[in-house]
């Protein structure tokens, strides 16, 4: 008896791993459709986020194909391309950063900063002019950062900003409550006749940013819940909550929608199951 137990155990285990080391060294393409009377005609934009260093194929010749396979108007970008950790005494933006790059002569790329990209920008004393550095080579190769502040896409009404949050607001365990209107202190007032998309890393927020007045969120962080169980979704956030009620997909709120990317890499716990990563489609559609 014990035996069958036994090899059932390990037959489990061999199955686990296999579906961790595919899910963790994958992605998938996933697509989302959104509807406004505020855009003047179609427009699809490419969601990346939380990159974290990952490398797909020959320097990640599988990750930039398949975003121009989309032939998107515009890829977006949602932080944490790099993870802000040394190894061997540095930080590895290069994946990241080459990415993002050679998708800029190709498409308009709109970036906003994550918690890793806002933490070696805030902690100078530790990382010098290193953000300084990566922004500008950013800058140089046509990539529109967004830190806190807005651009047109005049042909489409279509305005997109970049919610830069402070550290605090990605605290784990207990949640840093947003006072009101604190959106608007850091990037102004929405513009109510475009469609508003923002570029806001962090999903918790999502009712804020709804109020503030965006259209469209685009959020990563979550990395999908790292594993993510049937019927019950993404197990644990990077705020050590379980089961998140943001962990991927689309949601909305009153009208307004925010598509949560499940990322692409990951950083510290180095797991993904049922959860590989992801590419996503956004498809905005005139009404």
């Amino acid at each position: 008896m014990w035996i069958y137990i036994l090899i059932a155990i390990l037959i489990l285990a061999i199955l686990s791993a296999a579906v961790i080391y595919h899910d963790t060294h994958s992605f998938v393409v996933r697509r989302y459709d959104i509807d406004s009377d505020k855009v003047s005609r179609d427009y699809t934009f490419v969601l990346l986020s939380d990159l974290h260093g990952y490398v797909f194929g020959n320097n990640n010749d599988k990750l930039i194909d398949a975003v121009v396979a989309e032939n998107p108007d515009a890829v977006l970008c949602a932080g944490d391309m790099f993870t802000a950790h040394r190894i061997k005494g540095e930080i590895r933006y290069q994946a990241g950063f080459y990415v993002l790059t050679e998708l800029a002569a190709k498409f308009p790329v709109y970036m906003g900063n994550g918690n890793h990209e806002h933490k070696i920008k805030t902690f100078t004393n530790e990382f010098g002019n290193l953000f300084s550095r990566y922004r500008s080579g950013l800058q140089k190769a046509g990539v529109v950062v967004l830190e806190n502040d807005s651009t047109n896409i005049e042909d489409a009404n279509i305005r997109i900003t970049g919610l830069d949050l402070k550290h605090d607001y990605f605290r784990k365990v207990v949640k840093l409550e947003m006072e009101k209107g604190y959106v608007d202190k850091l990037v102004g007032h929405s513009d109510k006749n475009a469609f508003q998309v923002l570029i806001a890393h962090n999903p918790q927020y999502f009712n804020e940013y709804a109020s503030w007045g965006a259209d469209l969120t685009v959020s990563g962080h979550v990395h999908g819940g790292i594993i993510r169980l049937p019927l019950l979704g993404g197990v644990i956030s990077p705020a050590i909550a379980l089961f998140p009620k943001y962990d991927g997909g689309k949601f909305v709120e009153n009208g307004r929608t925010m598509i949560l990317s499940r990322g692409l890499g990951t950083h510290s716990i180095h797991v993904r199951m049922f959860n590989p990563g992801e590419v996503d489609v956004i498809r905005v559609h005139k009404k």
